[in-house]
């Protein structure tokens, strides 16, 4: 490890690197009190990461550290296996325990730029029911295209979910699946995206959750989601850009 002029840690990337990489770790860090301020998560749980744009790099939360305490510095830099880039800012602290996830995701997944995960309440009641949520409102169909599909239950600490991510997700315009048993992991073009889609799928959990406490969910129709989902991917908004590819 070396320092810049600045006196800033440097990790031998070069320049562009190095400088992507502080934009990710600010990102990154600030974007964990959306989870707070959304109440997606709870004490130390959940976790962010974003993908260095240029570089086979991410950046993700420290594991186990309270959100009060979480800065660009104490981000967690890995290469896509999962592994702590050594004398990097924040390396003597331990990565998340869904890093070698976020990792599997990142290297199956090239055009992920963002992942979240949470054990937002409403959500994560549907993965504890092993139940997909049906795309019963608007807000689905513009989000996620469709339903939030249902993944399969994996042990944590492995890659294992993030085989489970890809393998439900590949082909699947969601970019949010509900891990059984578990909770919400959400892909992204970058962290704030896929901060997006967590807020997103708590709210639509929570909506046809209720809903479905008054009686029979009545679906919408496959060619009205297909159109709902282009207008909102590419015309809504001041600047659309599309959906994941």
């Amino acid at each position: 490890m070396s320092t810049d002029t600045t006196g800033a840690a440097t990790t031998g990337f070069g320049p562009d690197v190095e400088a992507a990489i502080a934009r990710v770790r600010e990102d990154v860090a600030r974007l964990h009190a959306e989870l707070v301020r959304y109440g997606l998560v709870i004490w130390t749980g959940g976790n962010i990461s974003g993908r260095v744009p240029g570089a086979d790099l991410f950046v993700i939360k420290p594991s186990g550290v309270s959100y009060d305490d979480l800065a660009p510095e104490n981000m967690i830099l890995c290469d896509l296996d999962g592994t702590v880039v050594p004398g990097s800012l924040g390396s003597e602290r331990s990565p998340s325990s869904d890093t070698a996830a976020h990792a599997y995701v990142y290297r199956e997944m090239p055009e992920v730029g963002g992942q979240v995960h949470t054990h937002s309440t409403y959500a994560t009641a549907w993965a504890a029911r092993a139940e997909a949520i049906p795309c019963v409102i608007t807000a689905m169909a513009d989000e996620f295209g469709g339903e939030i599909p249902l993944g399969p239950f994996a042990i944590i600490g492995d890659d294992s979910i993030g085989r489970g991510v890809v393998s439900t997700l590949t082909g699947h315009r969601s970019r949010a699946v509900l891990m059984q048993n578990h909770g919400v992991f959400t892909i992204g073009k970058d962290a704030k995206d896929a901060v997006k889609a967590a807020v997103m799928t708590e709210d639509v959990a929570r909506t046809v959750h209720i809903a479905r406490q008054g009686g029979e969910l009545v679906p919408i129709p496959q060619e009205s989601i297909d159109a709902l989902f282009d207008r909102y991917q590419n015309v809504y908004g001041q600047n659309p850009t599309g959906a994941l590819a």
